[in-house]
């Protein structure tokens, strides 16, 4: 089990990846996996949101493996998502696999899986991606992902029904990631992951851009970074 603490850097989640689906709806404008889908061809920019199964992995039988799973890495739990991914995790969970559940969190995926897995929660930890408070913000960034009431909600559901929680502030979209935290903490039971944003996608075209770019450079800036830093230390 890891410590409750808040962590920042860059370490290893899970042993290996478990997906379902190439594309994700809610079309974050920093994503990675969005940028290698359409760099290598297996998707545009209009498509990328259009999320089609892969059922070869959705068909196939999975053993228990090694470690921890993270499931999924590459998109995300949705309403349209759900059967699948719950299929998914049945497998991987009667496997007697250990599973780390990562998800911009829908209220009602969240209860679903919560009921349908009570008996496997000890192989169960919830890693909710919750990146502000502000819901302009997530608007924006995160433009088909659930805002920060229902994100908060299904952190609350889960840790009530006694789940392991995480919650993961990667990347942290408020320039002091720590009033978050202080609403968050106390439903997470496990860690708490900060990390800032890495990758833009062509910022700056506009006038709105350029002003949801400017707060992410003054966040990233070196004094804001090294701030952060020294607060985390008080809950380590």
């Amino acid at each position: 089990m890891e410590s409750r603490k808040v962590t920042l850097g860059t370490k290893e989640w899970a042993n290996s990846n478990v997906n379902c689906y190439l594309g994700c709806s809610h079309d974050c404008r920093y994503c990675y996996a969005k940028k290698m889908a359409i760099r290598f061809k297996r998707k545009t920019e209009k498509s990328w949101k259009i999320m089609v199964p892969n059922y070869k992995n959705i068909k196939k039988g999975y053993r228990k493996r090694n470690g921890r799973i993270m499931f999924p890495t590459s998109h995300d739990i949705t309403p349209n998502a759900l059967d699948n991914c719950i299929l998914i995790l049945r497998k991987l969970l009667q496997a007697k696999n250990n599973v780390l559940i990562t998800t911009k969190p829908n209220l009602n995926c969240i209860s679903t899986i919560c009921d349908e897995f009570d008996s496997y929660k000890t192989q169960i930890q919830f890693r909710f991606t919750i990146t502000s408070y502000n819901d302009e913000l997530l608007k924006y960034w995160e433009p088909g992902a659930p805002l920060f009431e229902e994100r908060l909600q299904s952190l609350i559901l889960a840790y009530d029904k006694g789940f392991k929680t995480s919650i993961s502030i990667e990347p942290f979209l408020d320039k002091d990631p720590f009033e978050l935290i202080e609403i968050s903490y106390p439903y997470v039971t496990e860690s708490i992951w900060i990390g800032k944003m890495n990758y833009m996608k062509s910022i700056g075209n506009n006038q709105e851009e350029q002003k949801y770019s400017d707060h992410i450079q003054d966040i990233n800036s070196i004094k804001n970074l090294k701030r952060i830093i020294l607060k985390s230390k008080k809950y380590n």
